[in-house]
């Protein structure tokens, strides 16, 4: 082993777990203290102005300009007493990060000193620069103007000295330049169809929330050994590294004791989590070696996916008071389990019935059906805009290995619901009356039992799978912003609903009775629907070929895997939608296309720069070594024994020399191919370009230096191999 390796794992398993200031009170006594929720903005906040805010927050209603100033009076007093000096406007580029500027509370008080002020004005709107982030050719240096505005539904929140306040930001001209104003516009569009819906079976129902569980998967790195690989610092996975001898094949980890330095970080984690109103509820070992898993109670999609950002903003800065690096990529090491991040998505009313859910009695188990499969179409029908939603130069290595469900987007419902829609299918209307039940759904049926919310199985290969009360989209990517994914089922199923209805209502006008109707257009959906109902392996040959065939996006090129977005069908599907126009969606794909080539692009300098600057050099100096040895032993012995005794050498010499003569010349490709590909200007052209040309060099390189990880003397190769780089002591 090296020196400077030595010296890096050895500091990395000596270090003792960090100390935590654990408060004594229980997490349901400081939960949210960090927040201006409901009970800051009762105390802080006239009454009046608490129920229009109040109102604005429960229904979507415009907010009152006039109440802004008294607001914002009320936040900032509550702010200063906590302990803030600055405020932010806290909004989701599209970078996949989050983006802030920090401005103090500080104002000239005209005598030669300053006072402490914050207006409505500056709650509601600011204007960061939109030139800067990415915007698709929007905005450009010499029109910068863009505006971050107050989204009042997801709560403000302290961190540090800072109040941040969760924001929307658009385009001078209007166009959304982030996540957060199409994923409202979204949740709004599925509220008004699914709550027409669900009027059929109940009037009352006055609003339908869209709700969201994320899993986010993560690994740890000791921060020391992170350093001494500039893959991992420059890319966020390692571009080279042979297995190590021992992984997951025992398959000990998942579930596993957590290690002490890792519960502190967890802890302390936690603890920040809640204070920032983040329900953290679940935590262990996943599968992979070094790799964990952190899980919240269910929320409001919208606030879910904030929390979502912003707990991996906290998951890296604490991991570093514990000597750790967060890694985020969805697959940092390769050989082991990737990082998902499995959306648990569902539908629930203003009166507290969950539509994911059956119901006690016939009209409730047809609502419930009738949810089912209109998700079921809507994920049919746009299968190949899921998948790009989903889909990015980082979690394409994820896919379809290791436990992670394939790219090609199917639906497992496990046995017995299948059997459910078969019957409903092959039925008369009259006949199904028995789809009522005290506790779930009877089908009259005896080799079907009634269905119970968690009488499912589970489904690892499946990237869309109904799991008793919920469909789980584990397709999403661990370093993901949620709402991409968000953003796309709930416009889809928005549409959808839509289309169901005016399919009711159409025989219902013909004279048709309410239920017979609703069940006459589930019969057809079902079969219409039926390709992407797949409840086998989805890793098989077979699979991808009937997928194929049932008509199913099987596309592998990412960046081809992006015009998903601007088919006719999705262009009017977001349209009609009113979640973004064409020109918002040509703008995001021109993003998506510029950041794969980015990241391939620097994954491909890195790796040359690796492999000629260290790896090679390494080899050589090893090959060098092995030479004089030879010579050696032919000075010392006989020539014939000396052959015998160095026959082993010559054949590591000669295997060193093939795997660096590889390198040298595929790196030197490498880089020949990246200049061709840098002239194109067409954004959608230059990634394809990277797609079809660059990229496989990735890969080729990286077996001939994997292969000379394994020859190379382990104290001279310079970097952290995965044995020490997976394994937290």
């Amino acid at each position: 082993m090296s020196t400077l390796r030595f010296k890096m794992v050895e500091a990395a398993f000596g270090k003792k777990p960090s100390p935590v200031d654990i408060p004594v009170n229980r997490p349901s006594e400081y939960f949210g203290m960090y927040v201006f929720n409901r009970e800051k903005m009762f105390r802080y906040l006239p009454a009046d102005v608490f129920e229009k805010l109040a109102k604005v927050i429960d229904t979507g209603s415009a907010l009152d300009r006039s109440i802004a100033d008294e607001v914002a009076a009320g936040m900032k007093r509550w702010a200063v007493e906590m302990g803030a000096t600055h405020y932010t406007h806290w909004f989701a580029p599209l970078t996949e990060g989050t983006a802030e500027k920090h401005d103090s509370f500080i104002e000239h008080d005209g005598k030669g000193g300053v006072i402490e002020e914050f207006t409505g004005k500056l709650l509601v709107q600011q204007e960061p620069d939109a030139s800067s982030f990415p915007n698709g050719g929007i905005r450009n240096t010499f029109e910068a103007r863009g505006y971050s505005a107050w989204d009042p539904s997801s709560p403000a929140f302290i961190v540090d000295d800072t109040l941040c306040i969760p924001t929307i930001f658009i385009a001078y001209t209007g166009e959304s330049l982030d996540y957060k104003a199409p994923l409202l516009k979204a949740l709004r569009a599925v509220d008004k169809a699914a709550t027409d819906i669900c009027r059929y079976f109940n009037p009352e129902v006055g609003k339908v929330y869209a709700y969201l569980g994320w899993e986010q998967e993560y690994f740890l790195v000791d921060e020391g050994l992170y350093a001494a690989r500039p893959d991992l610092l420059l890319t966020g996975r390692t571009l080279m590294g042979h297995d190590s001898a021992k992984n997951q094949q025992l398959e000990d980890h998942y579930f596993g004791a957590i290690p002490t330095r890792v519960a502190a970080f967890m802890k302390e984690l936690e603890i920040e989590a809640l204070k920032l109103g983040i329900p953290v509820k679940t935590r262990h070992n996943e599968v992979a070696p070094n790799q964990f898993e952190l899980a919240p109670v269910y929320e409001e999609c919208n606030l879910a996916n904030d929390h979502n950002m912003l707990i991996m903003s906290l998951m890296r800065k604490i991991a570093r008071n514990h000597g750790f690096r967060v890694l985020l990529h969805e697959k940092p090491f390769k050989g082991i389990n990737g990082s998902g991040k499995h959306n648990n998505w569902s539908l629930g009313t203003d009166t507290g019935i969950g539509l994911m859910s059956p119901g006690k009695d016939f009209s409730g188990n047809l609502r419930f059906i009738t949810f089912i499969v209109n998700t079921l179409m809507a994920v049919y029908k746009h299968n190949g805009l899921l998948k790009a939603s989903i889909i990015s130069a980082s979690n394409a290595h994820r896919l379809g290995a290791n436990e992670a469900p394939p790219a090609i987007i199917s639906i497992f419902l496990g046995s017995q619901l299948s059997a459910v829609l078969k019957h409903i299918e092959e039925s008369e209307p009259e006949n199904l009356q028995s789809l009522g039940g005290k506790k779930g759904m009877k089908l009259g049926i005896p080799q079907i039992p009634e269905i119970l919310m968690d009488n499912t199985d589970r489904k690892r290969t499946s990237p869309f799978a109904f799991t008793g009360n919920r469909f789980e989209f584990r397709a999403v990517g661990s370093e993901a912003n949620c709402a991409s994914a968000m953003i796309v089922l709930n416009s889809a199923l928005a549409e959808q609903l839509k289309e169901f209805k005016s399919a009711v209502d159409k025989r219902i006008a013909a004279g048709e009775e309410k239920f017979s109707a609703i069940l006459g257009v589930i019969k057809e959906y079902i079969k219409i629907c039926e390709p992407i109902r797949f409840d086998g392996n989805g890793y098989s040959d077979e699979w991808k070929a009937e997928a194929k065939s049932r008509g199913l996006d099987c596309e592998t090129s990412v960046p081809l895997i992006y015009d998903s977005y601007l088919t006719d069908e999705s262009v009017n599907m977001f349209e009609t939608a009113g979640v973004m126009n064409r020109k918002e969606l040509e703008a995001r794909n021109e993003v998506k296309w510029e950041t794969y080539t980015k990241k391939i692009q620097i994954e491909a300098r890195v790796l040359g720069d690796l492999a000629l600057n260290h790896i090679v050099p390494v080899a050589t100096k090893y090959q060098s070594s092995l030479i004089d040895n030879v010579y050696k032993m032919h000075e010392i012995f006989p020539e014939e024994k000396a052959d015998k005794l160095t026959v082993r050498n010559v054949e590591l010499i000669e295997a060193i020399s093939s795997h660096t003569a590889f390198i040298k010349e595929h790196v030197d490709a490498m880089v020949e191919a990246r200049k061709i590909a840098n002239r194109i200007q067409d954004e959608r052209e230059k990634a394809i370009a990277y797609h079809d040309t660059v990229f496989p060099y990735l890969d080729e390189i990286r077996y001939h230096i994997d292969k000379l990880e394994l020859i190379v003397d382990d104290r001279m190769w310079t970097l952290p191999k995965y044995r020490e780089l997976l394994f937290i002591r």
